[in-house]
């Protein structure tokens, strides 16, 4: 090749480049996404975990929406009130006082107390024992199943499965609600942080069919309701339901309940 076919083909490369060049220019600015710097700020603070316990598709969609005024700057479950504040500081509003809560597992059938009816041993999962005879091994067909699919759904290390029963770490907790979701049996709730006494019990059968199944279960007496000084417990469906925002924590329903299925938490 000559130096003219040499020179020919370098300018028309460079032709093209500038062209290719002004053609991406262009339509960078034409296609350009505007991005929010109030909503790139928010996304800066949280936490990152995108576990979706705000209801919100990860943290780029709860800082979208905190941007937007769509979501209050406390959103975050697992910021909590640090992270609420900075938000806040960046969206020049004032953060609402919120309650930390912790999940709760509401069962203590453990291994001991909790009856079987038949010997497992298939898939290590609870969302599988949908497929199995009587929902699970159990006796009691709100009894935790123990397979821990909540331990698995947890991104803290919160919550683990001891003796046959899942227990949470409230010091671990950050309230994101994945282990609500992942237990087939609705045994979970997110409870106050500062709760004092809950009860550790799902079933909705009556008094004799409860006590059949497991040896702790709540058999709706009364017994706690009628000690409570505050008014704070109620049984409905033969099952004790404790109102924490009247609760004090004293204790005495935990004291007199005969089936000890309050526990202090």
């Amino acid at each position: 090749m000559n130096l003219t076919g040499i020179m020919t083909a370098a300018v028309v490369v460079g032709v093209v480049g500038i062209f290719v060049g002004l053609f991406l220019g262009i339509a960078g600015l034409k296609f350009k996404v505007e991005v929010d710097e109030k909503e790139e700020a928010v996304l800066a603070v949280l936490p990152g975990n995108n576990c979706g316990g705000c209801g919100y598709a990860g943290c780029s969609g709860l800082a979208a929406a905190i941007a937007k005024g769509e979501a209050d700057v406390n959103a975050c479950p697992v910021g909590g009130e640090s992270v609420a504040a900075q938000i806040s500081t960046i969206m020049g509003v004032e953060a609402r006082a919120g309650v930390k809560q912790v999940a709760f597992v509401h069962c203590v059938g453990t291994c001991d107390k909790a009856k079987q009816d038949y010997d497992y041993f298939g898939v290590q999962d609870c969302s599988m024992m949908s497929y199995v005879p009587a929902g699970g091994p159990k006796s009691c067909n709100s009894g935790c199943l123990g397979y821990g699919s909540c331990v698995k759904a947890c991104p803290f290390d919160a919550i683990h499965v001891v003796d046959g029963v899942a227990v949470v770490d409230k010091e671990k907790c950050k309230a994101c609600g994945k282990c609500i979701s992942s237990c087939p049996k609705h045994l979970i709730s997110l409870i106050p942080y500062e709760a004092k006494v809950e009860v550790a019990c799902s079933s909705a059968d009556k008094g004799p069919v409860t006590m059949k199944a497991c040896s702790t279960g709540c058999i709706g007496c009364g017994i706690c309701v009628k000690n409570c000084p505050n008014g704070a417990v109620k049984v409905e469906d033969f099952h004790a339901i404790i109102d924490h925002e009247k609760c004090t924590g004293c204790g005495i329903c935990a004291e007199k309940c005969p089936k000890k299925i309050i526990v202090e938490v």
